[in-house]
């Protein structure tokens, strides 16, 4: 296994372990960015949760490894309008802060690598990468 594979499933699955635990133990802040369009929005954010938990988990599982990098790459996707809801609420108003402005500045452009790096984790792709780098 290559450690940069090993390192990227590490650092995901400490990433989604810690925010499915959030997202059940803490729901507020999440539902508070969940766009209004979205039906059943607490059972959504409890379901989003064990997903996070479970693709972590996945991750470390061979048998289940690439079926856990596509479905954390697919939660990546879905959840990204709640992220452009999260920075259109905080930016909207005129007291938004240089530092909530760089945030959402980076963070939105990191949802796609957050989903090329599930699967990468995944051993779904190895592109960037050549394919001496698959494990």
């Amino acid at each position: 296994m290559t450690v940069r594979r090993r390192h990227c499933r590490a650092g995901l699955a400490i990433l989604y372990t810690l925010a499915g635990i959030l997202h059940i133990a803490l729901p507020g802040p999440f539902l508070n960015i969940t766009p209004a369009w979205v039906p059943y929005p607490h059972h959504v954010i409890l379901f989003t949760g064990v997903c996070e938990l479970l693709g972590a988990a996945g991750l470390f599982l061979p048998a289940l490894r690439a079926s856990a990098g596509i479905g954390l790459a697919l939660y990546a996707i879905c959840v990204y309008p709640a992220n452009i809801k999260h920075a259109i609420d905080n930016l909207s108003g005129g007291d938004a802060s240089l530092w909530l402005w760089l945030y959402h500045i980076i963070r939105l452009p990191l949802q796609p690598v957050l989903a090329w790096l599930a699967l990468y984790a995944g051993r779904v792709i190895t592109w960037p990468f050549s394919a001496r780098a698959r494990d």
